[in-house]
């Protein structure tokens, strides 16, 4: 009876046998990553990618007054970065996202600390996040348009400071300029921020709070010291959906400013409708990079994977 010789060192040992056991799983874990991942990357790349490569390809074009032409040329951004129209419009856009940003987060914040820390009953707190909700039953146009009666010379706020004896005569500022917009974005976009800083209220342990008091620690150090730390992630969730929608925005702008305040969004609608693709497309290249630089400077504060 003859016998197989193994060469000296082509036995694998135990150690190797699960080593190469555990290569051949993880391969196989990967494989099955990517197969639950290929819908998603596709469905990412036809209707995400693509459409933005094109919209970047379009601003090349040559834009004449009744048409476009697929020969690509700078025209388009150079019009753009040297008329002083369309540099305004975009520094409105900064100026009136920071400002409906801050007036949200002060809004918002006191409402979501009250809602997620103060509350104890779960019941009661779906409540009152039901009651922020409320608003986005009806239609966007008719929240925004609700507050033309409001703001008017003749409007509700106008009477109540005058029954008052605060005004002798109505405030014009209030409606069909920046300050309408602003009021009117707030109301509408508040509740984006205090849903994430509520959910992240509702994370913060008790026990650390009122072992805090125990050693004698004050509401505002408390706040300072363990509270704001611990909601700086829904902080910043909230800050992304409200940046991303009044970067946006073009509707709120021409309904309450009178269209006297132009964003980047109202610049696309008006070149849209007098079909000048390819500055439209410049317009909204500039709005992604805007967008996308806000996105990744908020990013950079709270590292969201391990937070949430």
């Amino acid at each position: 009876m003859s016998r197989t010789i193994e060469a000296p060192g082509t036995a694998m040992s135990p150690a190797g046998r699960e080593a190469s056991a555990a290569e051949r799983q993880a391969a196989k874990a990967r494989r099955l990553s990517w197969l639950l991942l290929s819908p998603g990357i596709l469905w990412m790349t036809l209707f995400l990618v693509l459409p933005l490569l094109m919209v970047v390809y379009v601003s090349f074009w040559t834009q004449t007054t009744f048409k476009v032409e697929p020969t690509l040329t700078l025209a388009s951004w150079v019009r753009f970065l040297t008329n002083s129209t369309y540099l305004d419009a975009l520094w409105t856009t900064v100026r009136i996202w920071l400002l409906v940003l801050a007036s949200t987060l002060v809004v918002g914040y006191p409402v979501a600390l009250f809602i997620g820390l103060m509350v104890r009953n779960k019941t009661l707190q779906t409540v009152l996040l039901v009651l922020c909700v409320i608003p986005f039953w009806t239609s966007f146009l008719i929240r925004v348009l609700a507050w033309r009666p409001m703001l008017g010379t003749q409007g509700a706020i106008n009477i109540v400071l005058m029954k008052a004896g605060l005004i002798s005569q109505p405030i014009d500022a209030l409606l069909f300029s920046e300050l309408s917009v602003l009021i009117g974005m707030t109301q509408i976009y508040c509740v984006f921020m205090v849903g994430p800083i509520t959910f992240m209220m509702g994370r913060i342990d008790p026990n650390v709070i009122e072992a805090a008091r125990d050693l004698g620690a004050g509401f505002w150090r408390i706040l300072r010291t363990i509270i704001l730390p611990l909601s700086l992630p829904g902080v910043v969730v909230g800050a992304i959906f409200v940046s991303v929608m009044v970067l946006g925005e073009f509707a709120t702008a021409a309904a309450l400013s009178g269209r006297k305040t132009n964003m980047l969004g109202n610049i696309i609608v008006s070149q849209v409708g007098s079909l000048k693709w390819a500055f439209a497309a410049v317009a909204g290249v500039i709005l992604t990079l805007l967008m996308g630089v806000v996105i990744a400077a908020f990013l950079k504060v709270v590292n969201l994977r391990n937070e949430l």
